[in-house]
């Protein structure tokens, strides 16, 4: 079989799984990113000849694939989100970005010093790859249609689809700092990036977000020339348009792209919060993310059945078990003290933090930066068995946990 043409049935099958398998898996306690995982173990067991999906080998390749698929979902994930931004009303999101995370990060960090005995660079690269939650498979514990009502996102959907919004582009500076370890060592690079990459790029992000988003929100919804009001014409790919003017242009100003992306998409759900045209938007952002999650866990499905974890040892799978099982969910716990959700919504909170695309564009971009002295097999067979066991296991549980939630929430 010619293996271009395979490729194309192939992704054609993906694309049509892609529509048609929400509906059957509705309500079920087996989600979308799990049954696309499957089948792409699966497909890749079958004498087909498919070429192995290698992310060492095909790094720059995955890296600008899960780059795409990032800020895709950024876009949506903001154009979801129906509460205004506020210190108060915002109050989980804030207190995951600025509680949760670091301590994340330092879990994992101190994880990987100890039971892999990776260098320090390396340990740090670990944890920030793997300390955003991601706005990419999460769908079964997000927020759903943007609607006509400032109050409609319940705090666990809500504080779960912020945080994802934010933390993947508040990653960006912790990466920086593994970067500069492992290439400069020391601590002289200190200044330079506490003023470069966690100030300027984040305030860039921050500042350019908030500029595009409120013209693009202004040309969509009130500018006086009808002809130019494109919340006229219905168009969704407009929100493709949205998503890389801000990226692009945020990244050409040297900012965080993923922080001014997620901002753009807020700022336009907040130029005309009633208007249908925010749906129409949210449901185009909505479809490419489900298609470009469908081709890339079909590639993870197959990186697992083509000896992707063969460098994986026990003290990596603890490394990942960790993560999931103790130190996301204590720090997440402990965040949300004295905040506005309940024992049961903070239990929910703290436990999803599902990890995916994210982590794999993170890695992909540190390593064509520097050598971490650990090798680049291992690296991925951590990350790669960490994503894996959070979408199987979030995926398991994310249905059966919101519907008991939201009974709960309604006999109250």
């Amino acid at each position: 079989m010619s293996p271009p043409d395979l490729l194309f049935a192939l992704g054609g099958a993906a694309a049509l799984l892609a529509a048609l398998l929400p509906e059957l898996l509705a309500n079920r306690a087996f989600s979308l990113p799990l049954a696309y995982l499957a089948g792409g173990v699966l497909l890749f067991l079958l004498p087909l000849g498919l070429p192995e999906p290698d992310p060492v080998a095909h790094r720059l390749a995955l890296e600008h694939i899960t780059e795409i698929c990032v800020v895709v979902s950024l876009m949506g994930a903001g154009l979801a989100l129906n509460r205004k931004a506020g210190w108060r009303s915002w109050g989980s999101t804030w207190r995951l970005l600025g509680w949760a995370m670091p301590v994340t990060v330092a879990g994992v960090a101190a994880a990987a010093l100890v039971l892999l005995e990776w260098p320090l660079a390396a340990a740090l690269l670990l944890g920030a790859v793997l300390a955003p939650t991601d706005p990419v498979l999460a769908s079964d514990v997000h927020v759903g249609e943007p609607v006509d009502v400032e109050n409609a996102d319940d705090e666990v959907r809500f504080a779960l689809t912020s945080e994802a919004g934010l933390n993947d582009g508040l990653a960006f500076p912790i990466v920086y700092a593994a970067v500069a370890l492992a290439v400069v060592g020391g601590a002289g690079w200190a200044g330079e990036w506490a003023l470069v990459d966690v100030l300027y790029r984040t305030a860039a992000g921050v500042v350019c977000g908030l500029l595009i988003g409120r013209l693009l929100g202004r040309l969509f919804f009130h500018t006086r020339e009808k002809r130019l009001r494109l919340a006229e014409r219905h168009d969704g790919f407009v929100a493709l348009a949205a998503t890389f003017l801000s990226y692009g242009l945020t990244e050409l100003a040297h900012g965080y792209g993923f922080v001014a992306v997620f901002v753009t998409a807020c700022a336009i759900r907040n130029a005309e919060r009633g208007h249908g045209y925010n749906s129409v938007l949210h449901g185009f952002v909505e479809q490419i993310e489900r298609l470009f999650t469908a081709w890339l866990l079909l590639l993870l499905g197959g990186f697992v059945a083509t000896g992707g974890l063969a460098a994986l040892t026990w003290r990596g799978v603890a490394v990942g078990a960790l993560l999931l099982l103790v130190i996301r969910p204590l720090a997440g716990w402990l965040s949300q003290a004295g905040g506005a959700a309940g024992p049961r919504e903070r239990l929910v909170i703290s436990f999803f933090g599902i990890r995916g695309v994210g982590s794999l564009f993170y890695l992909a971009f540190a390593l064509g930066q520097a050598d971490f002295g650990v090798p680049a097999d291992e690296l991925w067979a951590v990350t790669g068995f960490t994503v894996l066991a959070s979408v199987v296991l979030h995926g398991v549980t994310a249905t059966p946990v919101m519907r008991r939630l939201d009974a709960l929430r309604a006999r109250r």
